[in-house]
């Protein structure tokens, strides 16, 4: 009998529409650069070329772009809990960045986090905008104001307040329990468990909004999980995102095996060392193992800059050996 690979899979976060060949490339060759770093280089070409682990890129961004795809948008199509969810996201980001840039420092970046919690504020008092669409206004306003902060508008990764509140718009949206909304939150699980053979090993590698999903969809998923490794994750958001998670009280899914998971300090979405200590071990004792990494620039938020850490791709690449 043959050698039976582990499987592997990729589940990506907050975005647009996404060309699932292409990024699985990318996610691969920045999982190839940490493994350099991590000195594993005689094994980069078994993961690139996919003799090491048969890998999969989860990808469910066509259940949660609206018509319009990469100009989805925001607005009437969100319900009331929905927005309380996008609202206090964004107040959570940016209460991060006013750490790095507290009001005291007069700098540019701070005048600009201060104008958006103005916003913010405006918001939640019910000043805001009125008439039909008026959330979703003050919401780009907002969105519009944090990118002018250097970091986040370098990136290119947004062209406008109004897809990065689209895209954001997607964790209320996934979080959302309520009738018929429950409906998607299922549908996307079941695109990252599709496929998978409960008796073979399984890596998983999460991002973003993805770790969520994973959370969830992990807690349902009947085979062995030889290790979970989370990047970028808001899972323990305690307002926000932790106590929204199903099921609760929050805990290590049963049938992981060990769990990593990665933070960078600049990256604004994040729930920090919070997460280990606000989500209970499994029965078994696993629990998250967190580490922080450290990465260039304001917006960190990315699956691939994550990857290319030694210590975040020497686990996975471990993981995956026979």
């Amino acid at each position: 009998m043959g050698k039976v690979n582990p499987q592997l899979v990729f589940v990506h976060g907050i975005g647009g529409l996404r060309n699932a060949e292409a990024e699985q490339r990318e996610w691969l060759r920045a999982l190839a650069t940490g493994a350099r770093a991590a000195k594993q280089a005689e094994l980069i070409s078994a993961l690139t070329q996919g003799w090491l682990a048969d890998v999969r890129f989860a990808d469910y961004s066509d259940l949660l772009t609206t018509k319009g795809a990469q100009g989805a948008t925001m607005g009437s199509e969100l319900d009331e809990f929905e927005e309380q969810v996008l609202s206090d996201l964004l107040e959570a980001m940016v209460d991060e960045l006013a750490q790095q840039f507290p009001p005291e420092t007069s700098t540019g970046d701070a005048r600009v986090i201060e104008q958006a919690r103005h916003h913010l504020d405006a918001l939640s008092s019910g000043n805001s905008a009125q008439g039909v669409g008026g959330f979703a206004r003050q919401i780009v306003w907002v969105t519009t104001t944090l990118l002018q902060l250097p970091g986040l508008r370098q990136t290119a990764q947004w062209a406008n307040g109004q897809a990065f509140a689209s895209h954001l718009s997607q964790v209320a949206r996934y979080l959302n329990r309520k009738g018929d909304k429950a409906s998607l939150g299922s549908a996307i699980r079941s695109r990252v468990l599709e496929g998978l053979d409960p008796t073979r090993p399984l890596v998983v590698v999460s991002h973003s909004l993805g770790t969520v999903v994973a959370y969830e969809a992990l807690h349902e998923y009947e085979g062995q999980v030889a290790l979970w490794v989370t990047l970028g994750s808001p899972l323990a958001l305690g307002g926000v995102v932790l106590q929204r998670l199903v099921p609760r009280p929050p805990s290590c899914p049963e049938k992981v095996g060990a769990w990593h998971n990665f933070w960078d300090r600049n990256d604004v979405v994040v729930g920090r060392p919070r997460l280990a200590k606000w989500i209970a071990p499994s029965s078994k004792g696993v629990k998250a193992q967190t580490a922080p990494v450290r990465s260039g620039g304001v917006w960190t938020h990315t699956a691939t800059k994550y990857l290319e850490h030694a210590k975040v791709a020497g686990p996975i690449v471990e993981a995956l050996l026979p």
